[in-house]
């Protein structure tokens, strides 16, 4: 899944994660037009795993 399609799909993929990880809030889940690494920093933190990972598992849901 590219990023593009990411972007099409994020409010489906937002709940999901929010789902998932309860702590997470929408400010974590911001996701603007050239800030997705700084968004999957936030979740990072929050969730204590990779980028890598949140990656694969955004592009799984």
């Amino acid at each position: 899944m590219s990023e593009l399609e990411i972007k099409g799909n994020w409010n489906e993929l937002k709940g999901k994660l929010k789902q998932k990880y309860g702590e997470l809030t929408d400010d974590d889940l911001t996701f603007a037009e050239g800030k997705y690494d700084e968004m999957l920093g936030r979740v990072q933190k929050k969730t204590g795993k990779t980028k890598d990972e949140l990656r694969k598992e955004i592009e799984a849901l």
